[in-house]
Formats: structure tokens, sequence, C-alpha cells
């Protein structure tokens, strides 16, 4: 993620990269807590007989129960599809006047 085509890209969307020195944890501290409670609230806690059975079993953790349900600190308590939707809402360009 340090390439040039890379930081074009970005530069092009308007994109920001986080990029901190060596060994600086809050660039990854959002995939850190996910992958934590990944571990601790749900991979411990199951045995697959497949990859493929970890893996939808995993989609479902993220997407039915850790992105809609799961209440987060950083949200105000919210989980992550609420607060996005609240934001949504509240960043929502205003109409042009008449």
């Amino acid at each position: 993620y340090t390439s040039r085509e890379m930081g074009a890209w970005c530069a092009g969307n308007k994109i920001r990269q986080s990029m901190g020195a060596t060994g600086v944890c809050w660039d990854n501290a959002v995939a850190e807590s996910l992958f934590s409670s990944l571990k601790n609230e749900f991979y411990h806690h199951h045995s697959f007989t497949t990859r493929q059975d970890a893996r939808r079993a995993t989609m479902r953790y993220i997407e039915v129960f850790y992105n809609r349900w799961r209440p987060h600190t950083n949200n105000e308590g919210l989980p992550p599809a609420t607060a996005m939707a609240n934001f949504t809402t509240r960043n929502q360009p205003l109409p042009a006047a008449a």
C-alpha cells in the first residue's frame, strides 16, 4: 500500500492514506479490534469441518452480528451499520434552493 500507483489512486479518489511510523498501532486499530473480537467471541467457540464452512460462518458473524448487532464503544455503543446510517443521514447534501 506504499507504492506510487496506490498513492496516485488514493489521491485521485480523495482518499488520505494512513501510514504512521513503523510500530505505530493506531493505523491498524480498527482491524486489530475486529480480529480480536473475531477470535475471542467467535472462532474459539466453534469448530469447522471444512474451510468453506469456516468461511461461511465467519462471513455470517461479521455481516450479521458484528456489523448489525454488536455494540461498539467507538460508535457511542451503536453497531457499525447503525452508526454509518446515522452518519449518512446527517451528511446528506442539502437540496438546492429553487
